[in-house]
C-alpha cells in the first residue's frame, strides 16, 4: 500500500543539552521509537529530513543543539473528512476559522493532510499558519490561528491569561429529576471543579482525588423531548474538560465516543457527530486593539 506523505513538514527542536557526538539519526530514533531506526534511515535516504535552511540531513550528520530538524510524516492510509472549514475573519496576523466536526486541528496519529492546519496552508499558501489554542478533533466551531511564528505566543497567552472568552454549546440527555428541577426554576447552573489526569489509554482523561486543576461553568438553557441544550464556559483548558465535566454531572454529551465508555475504534460516524460546538469567541486583539467577537450561530451552514 502506498503511504500518504505530509505535504508540509513537521519539526522537532534538538535540546540544548544534547551530546554533540550524537547523530541526528540516533536522536530521532530515540525520540520516536514507534517509527524505528530503519524508517528514519529510509526517510533520510529519500531526502525527507532536513535542516531549517532545507539542507538535507544524512545518516552521519551530528546533532546541533537548539536547531530544528524538519521531516515529513507518513501514514499508510488517511480517511478523507467530507466537511469543509470556513475562514470567517482574517487580517495580517490571524485567522478565525469555523472548523467542522471530525477534522483534527494539526497533524497527528493517522491524520496528516486531512487536518485544519494542512488544509489552510494549502488553500492560502501561508506555510506558517499555526493554531493559537486547542480544539478537539470531534468538536466543531471557532478556532483562532496565527500567520507568523513570532506572534503565536502573543495570542496563545490570551488563553493562558484568561483574556479571551469562549462559549460552547452542547446537547445531552437530561435525567427526569433534573428535568423537574428545570421546570421549577426555568434555568439550572453548575460550577464544576475537579482534578483531571491522563488515564489508560493515555488519550482519555479521568477524574481523581486532589486539588482541582479544571473549572467549567455550565448552564442548562432548555429541554426538548428530554434533550437539553447547554452553554458551557471553560475557565481552564484541560484536555476533554467539557466532556468530562458534563459526564460528572450525569449528562454525557450526545455521541461522545470516549465518555462515559470508550467505544471500539472504527471509521468515523459522519452522521452522528459529537454534540459539542465552540460557538462564541471574543477578545481584544493585542496587536491592533480591535475588539473581535464571533458567534457561530450567525454563520451560514
Amino acid at each position: 500500500m502506498t503511504s500518504v506523505v505530509a505535504k508540509h513538514p513537521s519539526y522537532v527542536a534538538i535540546p540544548q543539552d544534547t551530546a554533540n557526538d550524537l547523530t541526528v539519526l540516533e536522536f530521532l530514533s530515540d525520540k520516536y521509537p514507534q517509527i524505528g531506526k530503519a524508517q528514519w534511515l529510509k526517510r533520510m535516504t529519500e531526502g525527507k529530513v532536513h535542516w531549517q535552511d532545507k539542507t538535507l540531513i544524512t545518516t552521519d550528520n551530528l546533532c546541533r543543539p537548539t536547531a530544528r530538524v524538519y521531516y515529513y510524516r507518513e501514514v499508510e492510509q488517511e480517511t478523507p473528512i467530507p466537511f469543509k472549514e470556513q475562514i470567517i475573519f482574517e487580517n495580517d496576523n490571524i485567522l478565525v476559522v469555523n472548523k467542522p466536526h471530525f477534522l483534527p486541528v494539526a497533524p497527528g496519529g493517522k491524520y496528516i493532510n486531512e487536518c485544519l492546519v494542512s488544509r489552510l496552508r494549502a488553500s492560502t499558501g501561508i506555510e506558517t499558519i499555526t493554531p493559537a489554542h486547542r480544539l478537539d478533533k470531534d468538536t466543531a466551531g471557532l478556532i483562532l490561528l496565527t500567520k507568523r511564528p513570532e506572534i503565536r505566543a502573543i495570542y496563545h497567552n490570551l488563553f493562558r491569561d484568561g483574556a479571551i472568552k469562549k462559549r460552547y454549546q452542547a446537547f445531552a440527555r437530561v435525567p427526569a429529576e433534573t428535568q423537574q428541577q428545570f421546570d421549577l426554576q426555568g434555568k439550572l447552573h453548575w460550577t464544576v471543579k475537579n482534578r483531571l489526569q491522563k488515564s489508560n489509554p493515555s488519550f482519555v482523561m479521568e477524574i481523581v482525588e486532589g486539588e482541582p486543576n479544571s473549572h467549567s461553568e455550565i448552564s442548562l438553557l432548555e429541554i426538548n423531548e428530554g434533550i437539553g441544550r447547554f452553554e458551557l464556559e471553560p475557565v481552564t483548558g484541560k484536555t476533554h474538560q467539557l466532556r468530562m465535566h458534563m459526564m460528572s454531572l450525569g449528562m454525557p454529551i450526545l455521541n461522545d465516543a470516549f465518555y462515559p465508555k470508550l467505544k471500539d475504534k472504527e471509521k468515523p460516524d459522519f452522521h452522528n457527530p459529537l454534540k459539542l460546538i465552540a460557538y462564541k469567541l471574543s477578545f481584544i486583539d493585542p496587536l491592533t486593539d480591535q475588539a473581535i467577537s464571533f458567534d457561530r450561530t450567525s454563520l451560514v451552514p
